[in-house]
Protein backbone atom coordinates (compact mmCIF):
# COMPACT_ATOMS: atom_id res chain seq x y z
CA UNK A 1 0.00 0.00 0.00
CA UNK A 2 1.12 3.34 -1.10
CA UNK A 3 1.30 6.37 1.51
CA UNK A 4 0.26 9.34 0.46
CA UNK A 5 2.20 12.13 1.72
CA UNK A 6 -0.03 15.13 1.61
CA UNK A 7 1.43 18.97 2.06
CA UNK A 8 1.46 20.84 6.16
CA UNK A 9 0.28 24.42 5.99
CA UNK A 10 3.16 25.92 8.28
CA UNK A 11 2.39 29.41 9.89
CA UNK A 12 4.25 31.94 8.36
CA UNK A 13 7.58 33.47 9.70
CA UNK A 14 7.55 36.06 11.77
CA UNK A 15 8.25 39.07 9.16
CA UNK A 16 11.82 41.16 9.34
CA UNK A 17 12.63 44.76 9.22
CA UNK A 18 11.82 44.77 5.33
CA UNK A 19 8.27 43.54 5.76
CA UNK A 20 6.98 45.72 8.31
CA UNK A 21 5.63 49.54 8.22
CA UNK A 22 8.24 51.74 8.27
CA UNK A 23 5.91 54.63 9.76
CA UNK A 24 3.12 54.80 11.33
CA UNK A 25 1.88 58.06 9.42
CA UNK A 26 1.93 60.52 12.04
CA UNK A 27 3.44 64.03 12.21
CA UNK A 28 6.24 64.73 13.73
CA UNK A 29 5.51 66.64 17.01
CA UNK A 30 7.56 69.72 17.26
CA UNK A 31 10.10 71.16 15.01
CA UNK A 32 13.07 70.23 17.97
CA UNK A 33 12.43 66.87 17.40
CA UNK A 34 14.77 66.60 14.38
CA UNK A 35 17.66 68.59 15.36
CA UNK A 36 17.59 67.03 19.06
CA UNK A 37 18.05 63.54 17.52
CA UNK A 38 20.76 65.08 15.08
CA UNK A 39 22.46 66.76 17.93
CA UNK A 40 22.83 63.58 20.26
CA UNK A 41 23.99 61.79 17.53
CA UNK A 42 26.39 63.73 15.74
CA UNK A 43 27.91 64.35 18.98
CA UNK A 44 28.43 60.70 20.14
CA UNK A 45 29.96 59.92 17.11
CA UNK A 46 33.87 59.97 18.73
CA UNK A 47 32.54 57.84 21.58
CA UNK A 48 31.04 55.42 19.26
CA UNK A 49 33.82 55.42 17.07
CA UNK A 50 36.16 54.04 20.43
CA UNK A 51 33.55 52.11 21.45
CA UNK A 52 32.82 50.11 18.34
CA UNK A 53 35.85 50.45 16.13
CA UNK A 54 34.10 47.59 13.52
CA UNK A 55 31.16 49.62 13.30
CA UNK A 56 28.69 47.26 14.94
CA UNK A 57 26.41 49.70 16.33
CA UNK A 58 22.93 51.03 14.85
CA UNK A 59 20.94 54.45 16.34
CA UNK A 60 17.32 54.63 15.41
CA UNK A 61 15.52 58.08 15.19
CA UNK A 62 11.77 58.36 14.95
CA UNK A 63 12.27 54.09 14.15
CA UNK A 64 9.86 51.66 15.30
CA UNK A 65 11.24 49.15 17.90
CA UNK A 66 8.67 45.82 16.83
CA UNK A 67 7.85 43.89 19.77
CA UNK A 68 4.98 41.75 19.03
CA UNK A 69 2.77 40.80 15.65
CA UNK A 70 -0.78 42.40 15.66
CA UNK A 71 -2.73 43.71 12.82
CA UNK A 72 -1.89 46.38 11.64
CA UNK A 73 1.70 45.79 12.41
CA UNK A 74 2.61 48.95 13.67
CA UNK A 75 0.40 48.81 16.31
CA UNK A 76 3.27 46.02 17.59
CA UNK A 77 5.63 48.47 17.54
CA UNK A 78 6.93 51.71 19.95
CA UNK A 79 9.23 54.49 18.03
CA UNK A 80 11.38 56.32 20.26
CA UNK A 81 12.63 59.40 18.89
CA UNK A 82 16.17 58.31 19.83
CA UNK A 83 17.86 55.05 20.65
CA UNK A 84 20.98 53.25 20.54
CA UNK A 85 21.75 49.50 20.26
CA UNK A 86 25.44 48.21 20.68
CA UNK A 87 27.00 45.37 19.58
CA UNK A 88 24.80 44.67 16.17
CA UNK A 89 25.42 45.55 12.62
CA UNK A 90 24.40 48.74 10.99
CA UNK A 91 22.30 47.13 7.94
CA UNK A 92 20.49 43.56 7.62
CA UNK A 93 21.55 41.43 4.96
CA UNK A 94 23.03 44.69 2.84
CA UNK A 95 20.10 46.39 3.11
CA UNK A 96 19.29 49.58 5.66
CA UNK A 97 17.39 48.89 8.45
CA UNK A 98 13.72 50.21 7.78
CA UNK A 99 12.78 49.58 11.32
CA UNK A 100 14.30 47.37 14.57
CA UNK A 101 12.99 43.86 15.24
CA UNK A 102 12.81 42.78 18.65
CA UNK A 103 11.88 39.20 17.99
CA UNK A 104 14.27 38.64 15.12
CA UNK A 105 17.72 39.97 17.47
CA UNK A 106 16.33 39.83 20.81
CA UNK A 107 18.74 42.61 22.38
CA UNK A 108 17.39 45.90 23.77
CA UNK A 109 18.45 49.20 23.01
CA UNK A 110 20.83 50.41 26.30
CA UNK A 111 19.48 53.39 25.95
CA UNK A 112 15.63 55.05 24.07
CA UNK A 113 14.82 58.84 24.90
CA UNK A 114 11.50 60.55 24.15
CA UNK A 115 11.14 64.31 23.34
CA UNK A 116 8.00 65.44 24.63
CA UNK A 117 5.78 68.16 23.19
CA UNK A 118 2.14 67.53 25.89
CA UNK A 119 2.28 66.66 29.07
CA UNK A 120 4.53 63.77 29.24
CA UNK A 121 1.67 61.57 29.73
CA UNK A 122 2.15 59.30 26.99
CA UNK A 123 6.05 58.71 27.42
CA UNK A 124 4.84 57.39 31.04
CA UNK A 125 2.34 55.67 31.06
CA UNK A 126 2.13 52.16 32.73
CA UNK A 127 -0.71 50.67 31.40
CA UNK A 128 0.18 47.05 30.90
CA UNK A 129 -0.54 44.32 28.21
CA UNK A 130 -4.24 42.88 28.89
CA UNK A 131 -6.13 40.58 26.63
CA UNK A 132 -9.62 39.67 27.30
CA UNK A 133 -11.21 35.57 26.91
CA UNK A 134 -12.81 37.40 23.91
CA UNK A 135 -9.52 38.16 22.03
CA UNK A 136 -9.70 41.87 23.19
CA UNK A 137 -6.60 43.54 23.89
CA UNK A 138 -6.29 46.60 25.72
CA UNK A 139 -3.14 48.83 24.39
CA UNK A 140 -0.25 48.77 26.76
CA UNK A 141 1.29 52.12 27.63
CA UNK A 142 5.06 53.24 26.43
CA UNK A 143 6.97 53.18 29.72
CA UNK A 144 5.53 49.80 30.53
CA UNK A 145 6.60 48.33 27.52
CA UNK A 146 10.37 49.52 27.56
CA UNK A 147 10.03 48.75 31.34
CA UNK A 148 8.63 44.89 30.95
CA UNK A 149 8.93 43.80 27.52
CA UNK A 150 11.43 45.41 25.90
CA UNK A 151 13.47 45.96 29.28
CA UNK A 152 15.46 48.87 28.36
CA UNK A 153 18.16 49.55 30.84
CA UNK A 154 17.69 53.73 30.65
CA UNK A 155 14.54 55.53 29.78
CA UNK A 156 14.93 58.94 29.36
CA UNK A 157 12.08 61.93 29.23
CA UNK A 158 12.57 65.24 27.94
CA UNK A 159 9.80 67.56 28.29
CA UNK A 160 11.05 70.01 25.33
CA UNK A 161 8.67 73.31 26.68
CA UNK A 162 9.60 73.07 30.50
CA UNK A 163 12.97 71.97 30.15
CA UNK A 164 12.48 69.05 32.59
CA UNK A 165 14.58 65.88 32.06
CA UNK A 166 13.58 62.37 33.99
CA UNK A 167 15.80 59.44 33.65
CA UNK A 168 15.07 55.91 34.70
CA UNK A 169 17.31 53.05 34.94
CA UNK A 170 16.19 49.65 35.07
CA UNK A 171 17.50 47.82 38.17
CA UNK A 172 15.62 44.03 38.69
CA UNK A 173 13.05 44.95 36.14
CA UNK A 174 11.64 47.57 37.61
CA UNK A 175 12.69 51.39 36.26
CA UNK A 176 13.98 53.49 38.97
CA UNK A 177 14.17 57.26 38.41
CA UNK A 178 17.92 58.73 38.64
CA UNK A 179 19.09 61.61 40.95
CA UNK A 180 21.65 64.17 38.89
CA UNK A 181 25.33 64.15 39.50
CA UNK A 182 26.60 66.93 41.43
CA UNK A 183 27.06 68.52 37.52
CA UNK A 184 22.95 68.34 36.77
CA UNK A 185 24.27 64.97 34.68
CA UNK A 186 22.64 61.23 34.70
CA UNK A 187 25.94 59.13 33.77
CA UNK A 188 25.64 56.10 31.26
CA UNK A 189 28.18 54.27 32.33
CA UNK A 190 28.35 51.04 29.79
CA UNK A 191 27.95 54.41 27.39
CA UNK A 192 31.11 56.23 28.92
CA UNK A 193 28.83 59.29 29.04
CA UNK A 194 26.86 61.80 31.00
CA UNK A 195 23.49 62.93 29.81
CA UNK A 196 21.90 66.39 30.75
CA UNK A 197 21.02 70.30 29.34
CA UNK A 198 23.26 72.81 27.18
CA UNK A 199 21.50 76.13 26.89
CA UNK A 200 22.61 77.41 23.20
CA UNK A 201 21.94 77.46 19.78
CA UNK A 202 21.92 74.49 17.38
CA UNK A 203 20.81 75.17 13.60
CA UNK A 204 19.08 78.40 14.09
CA UNK A 205 17.28 77.43 17.67
CA UNK A 206 18.07 78.65 21.14
CA UNK A 207 16.71 76.41 23.77
CA UNK A 208 17.66 73.92 26.04
CA UNK A 209 19.05 71.00 24.05
CA UNK A 210 19.76 67.51 25.23
CA UNK A 211 23.86 66.86 25.32
CA UNK A 212 26.31 64.31 25.79
CA UNK A 213 29.16 64.72 28.26
CA UNK A 214 32.02 62.52 29.09
CA UNK A 215 32.52 61.28 32.52
CA UNK A 216 34.45 63.91 33.69
CA UNK A 217 32.47 66.20 32.67
CA UNK A 218 33.29 67.99 29.41
CA UNK A 219 30.86 68.29 26.54
CA UNK A 220 30.86 66.19 23.67
CA UNK A 221 30.89 68.28 20.39
CA UNK A 222 29.29 67.95 17.50
CA UNK A 223 31.59 67.90 14.07
CA UNK A 224 30.57 71.77 12.98
CA UNK A 225 31.44 72.61 17.01
CA UNK A 226 34.90 70.30 16.77
CA UNK A 227 35.67 72.30 13.41
CA UNK A 228 35.00 75.77 15.13
CA UNK A 229 37.33 74.72 17.86
CA UNK A 230 39.91 73.71 15.63
CA UNK A 231 39.73 77.12 13.41
CA UNK A 232 39.58 78.93 16.74
CA UNK A 233 42.30 77.07 17.87
CA UNK A 234 44.67 77.63 14.56
CA UNK A 235 43.52 81.57 14.77
CA UNK A 236 45.09 81.59 17.99
CA UNK A 237 48.16 79.85 16.88
CA UNK A 238 48.23 82.15 14.02
CA UNK A 239 47.66 85.23 16.25
CA UNK A 240 50.75 83.77 18.70
CA UNK A 241 53.20 82.87 15.99
CA UNK A 242 52.43 86.51 14.34
CA UNK A 243 53.23 88.29 18.13
CA UNK A 244 56.64 86.19 18.28
CA UNK A 245 57.75 87.59 15.09
CA UNK A 246 56.51 90.71 15.86
CA UNK A 247 58.82 90.34 19.32
CA UNK A 248 61.49 88.97 17.67
CA UNK A 249 61.61 92.04 14.88
CA UNK A 250 61.03 94.62 17.84
CA UNK A 251 64.09 92.91 19.23
CA UNK A 252 66.43 93.05 16.19
CA UNK A 253 65.64 96.77 15.86
CA UNK A 254 66.18 97.67 19.73
CA UNK A 255 69.43 95.87 19.49
CA UNK A 256 69.97 97.61 16.01
CA UNK A 257 69.55 101.30 17.55
CA UNK A 258 72.15 99.75 20.27
CA UNK A 259 73.99 98.97 18.01
CA UNK A 260 74.34 102.35 16.05
CA UNK A 261 74.21 104.14 19.18
CA UNK A 262 77.40 102.39 20.53
CA UNK A 263 79.15 102.98 17.47
CA UNK A 264 78.36 106.90 17.50
CA UNK A 265 79.41 106.97 20.79
CA UNK A 266 82.65 105.32 20.31
CA UNK A 267 83.40 107.66 17.07
CA UNK A 268 82.53 110.63 19.17
CA UNK A 269 85.11 109.19 21.83
CA UNK A 270 88.12 109.01 18.89
CA UNK A 271 87.10 112.23 17.37
CA UNK A 272 87.62 114.19 21.27
CA UNK A 273 90.95 112.12 21.27
CA UNK A 274 90.12 109.62 23.32
CA UNK A 275 90.54 105.78 22.53
CA UNK A 276 87.34 103.64 23.56
CA UNK A 277 90.23 100.56 23.85
CA UNK A 278 91.99 102.70 26.49
CA UNK A 279 88.62 102.77 28.75
CA UNK A 280 87.75 98.68 29.05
Amino acid sequence: MTEILTPIDLPPQFPDHTQLPEEDGTFVKNFQEHPQSIILTDSLSSVLQQLHPDGQYCIGQDSGIYWRETEPPEKGAEAPDWFYVSNVPPKLDGKIRRSYVFWREFKPPLIALEFVSGNGAEERDKTPLWVSGTGTTQKPGKFWVYEQIIRIPYYGIYEIHSGKLEVYHLIDFTYHQLEPNERGHYPIPLLQVELGLWQGSYQNQTQLWLRWWDLEGNLLLTGREQAELESHRAEQEHQRAELERQRAELERQRAEIAEQKNAQLLELLRARGIDPDALS
